[in-house]
């Protein structure tokens, strides 16, 4: 199969609270055009809004959205990602943060929400997590229409302009890193272990 690079759909991805929105602020301040419909508006979870669309959730049973996702960004759970086709090239930044940290996040969007979380031990929830984590990465470099870029959270918040630059190559983008990382808020580092 011939796979068209020139254009692939970029995707950021990762677990919930692992920093996919800040990423998708990133790249927008990049100058990617993003995928997103702003039904989930922002809170005091996500200050700067969520950047979700909301079809990305049905690609299973209806992939049409990915026309329109051609060049843009797009935002989705990391277990979604086993339901996009193979058949046109894809560029993933796969979010990894510290797995206490997820869940400690995790734990306190859910007590704002009064939601109820897993029945889980959270060391349990940690195992499962970095399985499913090393799964993913696994399954996205054995199929040729993904490229892979693992960008971990932790150190964008410590060397913003490192990763900026890093992203930015990846993408083979020539972007202001100096105006990419500047998108980074220390103060929004709330569960930080």
């Amino acid at each position: 199969m011939i796979i068209n690079q020139q254009n692939p759909i970029i995707i950021v991805a990762g677990l919930p609270r692992s920093g996919t929105s800040l990423m998708m602020q990133m790249l927008e301040r990049g100058g990617l055009p993003i995928l997103t419909d702003g039904q989930r508006v922002a809170d005091q979870d996500n200050p700067r809004g969520y950047y979700e669309f909301e079809p990305v959730k049905r690609t299973k049973e209806n992939e049409k959205w990915l026309d329109q996702a051609v060049g843009k960004v797009v935002k989705m759970v990391y277990r979604l990602l086993y339901d996009l086709p193979t058949d046109r090239p894809y560029r993933v930044i796969l979010m990894r943060r510290k797995i206490g940290e997820v869940l400690d996040s995790q734990a306190a969007m859910l007590d704002r929400s009064g939601n109820e979380g897993a029945t889980l031990s959270p060391e349990r929830l940690a195992e499962i997590f970095s399985r499913e984590m090393d799964k993913i990465t696994e399954y996205l470099q054995e199929q040729s229409c993904f490229e892979l870029l693992a960008v971990n959270f932790n150190e964008i918040l410590s060397d913003p302009l490192a990763e900026s630059t890093k992203i930015g190559q990846f993408l083979q983008m020539d972007w202001d890193n100096a105006a990419v990382a500047s998108v980074v808020d220390s103060s929004l580092y709330r569960q930080r272990r």
